[in-house]
């Protein structure tokens, strides 16, 4: 089962991520923890990353592309692997593709978490007020439109994307997270989206 998930900030994909790593054994695939890994292992484009970085500049989606290619040849993505934060423009997307066809692999599904953007900046404002705790920078709500922003700008062209290859698969994001669960199995069981195995 090889699976992209979107969604804009605070949809729930981590928590969801979770849920279907433990229901079919297939590991979450996390761009920053790949480029951390490829760069302790000192591989080949680890090494290059690692130079990029040193920099303080933006690893290149080549780099990137690069690091997943030697990540899903790993054993344990033998039976799939989840997709969380890439691709993020329609051009990462189009480089996936390339390397996934290289090894005759193809996306199962890309699952799109639909959400209220109004009420993810509820729930954080809710969040802060329960906390007691000091409020990270990034989990403000000043923070979160920003990152809504990137997202709209970046990230959301590729919803029509994926839905004119046909494997997009929308699951409204609103639902309580066991519902969110529920619906996003039933989606795969059902095959939906051109190329879902159930099997996996």
């Amino acid at each position: 089962m090889r699976l992209i998930l979107l969604g804009p900030p605070g949809a729930g994909k981590g928590t969801q991520a979770k849920r279907l790593m433990a229901a079919h054994g297939i590991p979450q695939l996390s761009t920053g923890d790949m480029l951390r890994a490829a760069v302790k292992a000192e591989t080949e484009i680890g090494l290059k990353a690692k130079d990029i970085m040193a920099r303080g500049d933006l690893v290149p989606d080549a780099v990137v592309v690069g690091i997943i290619e030697e990540r899903i040849e790993e054993p344990d993505c033998a039976n799939g692997f989840i997709l969380d934060g890439f691709p993020r423009t329609v051009a990462q997307a189009e480089a996936l593709e390339k390397v996934l066809h290289h090894h005759k692999m193809d996306l199962d599904a890309v699952l799109q978490l639909e959400v209220d953007e109004n009420a993810l900046a509820a729930r954080v404002e809710q969040r802060v007020a329960e906390s007691g705790d000091a409020v990270r920078e990034d989990d403000t709500v000043e923070a979160l439109k920003k990152r809504l922003t990137v997202y709209r700008e970046q990230t959301a062209p590729l919803v029509d994307h994926y839905r004119e290859v046909g494997n997009l698969v929308t699951i409204d994001g609103m639902q309580s997270i066991d519902e969110v669960t529920q619906s996003i199995q039933d989606a795969l069981s059902s095959g939906q989206g051109s190329r879902i195995r159930a099997a996996g």
